[in-house]
């Protein structure tokens, strides 16, 4: 879920940005916003694990932290052909996890203390499965292209709309 959550965040920055360009600057505007919100979907995704574990005060733990949640981590990462990540837990009680990271050796999977209270055993693997498949599929190098194309389309599609209110775009001026 959070996955979805920041490709959301991330398209629909995009999408202000490159609407409150052209507002501000016209074509030129929108242009000069796109670039702005590829740069910013970059750092994003390049300094993703970093920011929202910070965000959630989380402490990235070692194996005698946390023996069972980590060797978890470590056997099901060994199934699924990944090196292992970084563990993290923090410290909330509302029940979630999220795996971040711009690749498979910068990645991170976080739990709350919230979803390793409210969970059992087996469901919490069934968790970490989850998360090491947002990791092995890159869903957050796939999120960031998605949000800049998003942010293009979004300004193709504003070009279009004032181009042709204004007649930018009409085929009378050839003749």
């Amino acid at each position: 879920m959070n996955q979805i959550k920041v490709f959301l965040l991330m398209a629909g920055l995009t999408a202000l940005l490159v609407v409150l360009g052209g507002y501000i600057g016209g074509r030129g505007g929108m242009m000069v916003f796109f670039v702005m919100a590829a740069l910013m979907n970059f750092a994003m995704y390049w300094w993703s694990d970093k920011v929202v574990l910070k965000m959630y005060k989380a402490k990235i733990i070692e194996r005698a932290d946390a023996p069972d949640l980590y060797d978890m981590v470590d056997r099901l990462r060994s199934r699924a052909g990944l090196p292992m990540p970084v563990v993290a837990i923090a410290p909330s009680q509302q029940p979630n996890a999220f795996a971040t990271g711009r690749n498979h050796e910068h990645a991170v999977v976080c739990f709350t203390t919230g979803i390793m209270q409210l969970i059992g055993r087996d469901e919490l693997e069934g968790v970490i499965a989850h998360e090491l498949a947002h990791i092995k599929h890159r869903h957050m190098l796939v999120g960031t292209i998605a949000a800049t194309m998003a942010g293009a389309i979004a300004m193709i599609g504003s070009m279009v709309r004032w181009g042709a209110i204004f007649g930018g775009f009409s085929r009378d001026d050839d003749n």
